[in-house]
């Protein structure tokens, strides 16, 4: 079974596409009946059909291929709860000969364009930049030519607002002609938003019968870019550094003061779910008032993990609390968050990690606003879609239904619970649990969900030999229409020993959603907690699907639909989601954020990186990742999706320190060096965050890039005498792991 163009079709991936009949059997699987969906999966042939979908009244499922449609009583049978739904006047005619696009067999997604609201809403999209003014001079020059790049592209009808911080807060008067003008807030107070809104004059706007927020004199914050175009331009070009800090001191930011006072701008002034983005840009940790994550006297260093471990890190949990708060506001009215930090040290991302990423906004930690990696992504978030649209989707509403023998445990991704609870729900709560309906503010092709489920158990006299998961995803287009996207998919139930089960194990999915269960856990336990969890699952799972005789390891073997797997929970386990030895708090949750939106293939390069080969022998080839992969006179270029590292052989690195490439004579050479670089720059192109490009020499100190992630076969311990690469580390090889894990697997 070829997974991955069965995901082409559906946007989905199952790490089991059979699902045993009772709860039992299911739970002894150990990787769990879950589901990785791309809600807005770029699919091959999507119908858009340009009216409403078809509801049933029972269960709320939407029609689909799987109905059973009754032409003479012009009515349909739902495949969910068996109940039946007259068909429209609008289906008249309908037949076997005469389906609509969302009953065809090959259609199991189909896209649903919205008749347009009667009373459009004028207003575009929100923008509130905020900026922190104590930023070094040189850097806030820098993202002001930035900020003002991605402005001058926005339409007409975008909504803007600007806000800069320091110890206080300035909320800035766009539409004043005579002289800049700013609303002053406190920085250490954590003022309501709704005494937010009183402040700015914004909470007494009228509104229009339709519930509009109508223009007034009173609404002076945030304004169409064509009416002050001028106006944010001077303000932005205004804005000089204010760093007034003590030696030895930071200075003081009132980031989350900032954050919220931008938050209650939009919400008292844009209509509901028209979407909106806060973007912060900081270049230091929150000091002062709400949010606040360091002192401000250097000599109190900004929490590590062994303070986060030791519980000597007393401001966290405070502005963990604040900014889940902060989250929910965001989703209430469809507003994205994004983050971006310019700094060598840390910013408190970690404590911003739920409201960004719950919210589908952008999380960049750069040296530098000069940096390509921040550029790129600013640029990325404002290009251009179809007919001159930005290209953003916002106010996505994701429902599921499920047949009555599955239940739904949760989500783990770029996704909040909205706790609607039915028949459906399991009280086992999993991520963002205790509900079938989650939200979050903004969605693209991209972004990818794991949902879990549990088997409830089959009825002894059930016939039924499918179940059925659909997805309904609501959103607001980028042309500002709302669509409604339905994904439908059938798998089969089968007995505990069906060959069935063994034949649909999809190992790369199985990595990637026990992953994600593995930094969730990570949250609240210990790292050697979750590593033992993992070897634990990884134990139960290879002694159940193993072929051996008892206590003998020499016997043991996996069929090829589970070989991988137990090298994937390897290198996971080393990975710097599991090992935070070495990454900053901040650090670890921009990797994790990273892991919970991405797909099921950039997610095992983050889990096990890609290594290729490239030599005078013939075109590249992928090596083991793996020590005895480095070789004097090869080129590796390794991909582990954060980090894009060009490996120089020691010979190939002398060689080009001769010139040998810039002669005539050495053709071949010039065109081996030119090969991994042409292919990393195309690595680097495709993604957003751009991956950090490395270039190293073999010995040379970035070359720790590489090593701290091949696989340790030859160490200090094991060095042989032919002068091969060796690693330092006590960690154990592949090998050793795998010999550990049939010796334990035989013994159950």
């Amino acid at each position: 079974m070829d997974f991955a163009e069965l995901e082409a079709v559906e946007g989905l991936r199952w790490p089991w596409h059979a699902w045993p009949t009772s709860r039992s059997d299911a739970a002894s699987l150990v990787v769990p009946t879950a589901v990785m969906a791309t809600p807005l999966a770029v699919t091959s042939d999507l119908p858009l059909l340009p009216y409403e979908p078809l509801f049933c009244t029972t269960c709320r499922a939407a029609i689909n291929p799987y109905a059973r449609v009754d032409a003479r009583s012009a009515t349909w049978h739902c495949p969910f709860c068996t109940g039946r739904n007259p068909f429209p006047r609008s289906y008249h005619g309908i037949g076997e000969n005469n389906l609509p696009a969302e009953l065809f067999p090959t259609y199991c997604s189909v896209e649903y364009v919205l008749p347009p609201n009667p009373n459009p809403n004028s207003m575009g999209v929100g923008f509130v930049f905020v900026v922190d003014v104590c930023t070094e001079e040189e850097e806030l020059r820098f993202l002001k030519n930035e900020i003002l790049h991605v402005i001058a592209q926005l339409p007409e009808n975008a909504m803007v607002g600007l806000v800069s911080f320091g110890s206080m807060v300035w909320v800035h008067d766009l539409k004043s002609t005579d002289c800049s003008r700013v609303l002053v807030l406190h920085g250490e107070r954590e003022v309501s938003s709704d005494k937010l809104k009183e402040f700015m004059g914004i909470s007494r706007l009228p509104h229009s019968k339709f519930g509009i927020p109508m223009h007034s004199q009173l609404q002076n914050f945030l304004l169409p870019f064509s009416d002050c175009e001028f106006n944010i331009t001077t303000a932005i070009e205004d804005l000089s550094s204010m760093r007034d800090n003590l030696r030895g001191h930071r200075p003081l930011r009132a980031t989350g003061a900032a954050i919220s006072a931008a938050v209650a701008l939009l919400e008292g002034s844009l209509h509901d779910h028209i979407g909106a983005r806060v973007m912060v840009f900081t270049s230091g940790p929150a000091t002062t008032g709400p949010g606040k994550v360091a002192e401000t006297d250097l000599s109190n260093s900004i929490r590590s993990h062994r303070d986060l471990i030791n519980g000597k890190a007393p401001l966290t949990e405070k502005a963990e609390k604040f900014y889940e708060k902060l989250a929910h506001r965001l989703a209430s009215k469809s507003i994205v968050l994004d983050f971006f930090a310019s700094s060598l040290d840390q910013v408190g991302a970690a404590e911003l990690r739920y409201p960004v990423e719950t919210s589908g906004g952008f999380m960049v930690l750069a040296e530098s606003f000069e940096s390509n990696q921040f550029r790129k992504c600013l640029s990325h978030i404002f290009k251009p879609g179809e007919n001159g649209h930005l290209d953003m989707n916002f106010d996505a509403t994701i429902d599921v239904v499920t047949s009555k023998e599955v239940m739904i445990c949760g989500a783990l991704g770029p996704c909040i619970s909205l706790r609607a609870k039915n028949n459906l729900v399991s009280e086992k709560e999993i991520g963002e649990g205790g509900t079938h309906s989650w939200k979050t503010s903004s969605i693209t092709p991209k972004t990818c969900i794991a949902f879990l489920f549990e088997v409830k158990g089959r009825e002894k006299s059930a016939e039924f030999t499918v179940f059925f998961v659909q997805f309904k995803t609501k959103y607001r287009h980028a042309d500002g229409g709302s669509r409604v996207r339905v994904t439908t998919a059938a798998r089969r139930w089968a007995s505990s020993r069906s060959p069935e089960i063994i034949s649909g194990f999809d190992q790369e999915a199985a990595a990637a959603v026990v992953a994600r269960l593995a930094i969730r856990r990570a949250e609240d336990y210990f790292v050697n907690d979750v590593i033992r969890w993992l070897d634990k699952m990884l134990i139960r799972f290879t002694a159940k699907f193993g072929d051996y005789a008892p206590e003998d390891p020499s016997t043991f073997r996996l069929s090829s639909n589970f070989s991988l797997y137990p090298q994937f929970m390897y290198y996971l386990r080393r990975s710097q989601f599991i090992d935070v030895f070495n990454s900053s708090p901040d650090e670890t949750a921009f990797f994790r954020l990273m892991l919970n939106r991405e797909g099921v293939v950039g997610s095992l390069i983050m889990i096990q990186p890609t290594l290729f080969q490239y030599s005078f022998d013939g075109p590249p080839i992928p090596v083991l990742l793996d020590i005895s992969s480095v070789s004097p006179d090869v080129i590796l270029l390794f991909d582990s999706y954060f980090h894009v590292v060009i490996h120089y052989g020691s010979k190939i690195a002398h060689w080009r320190k001769l010139g040998y490439d810039k002669d005539p004579a050495h053709e071949n050479f010039r065109k081996l060096l030119e090969a991994p670089e042409a292919d990393a720059e195309s690595l680097v192109a495709e993604r957003i965050p751009p991956p950090k490009l490395v270039k190293c020499d073999q010995y040379g100190s970035q070359a720790r890039f590489l090593l701290a992630r091949l696989n340790p076969s030859v160490t200090q311990k094991t060095r042989l005498t032919d002068g091969s690469e060796v690693i330092f580390t006590d960690d154990i090889s592949l090998q050793a792991f795998i010999d550990h894990l049939q010796e334990l697997a035989v013994q159950g």
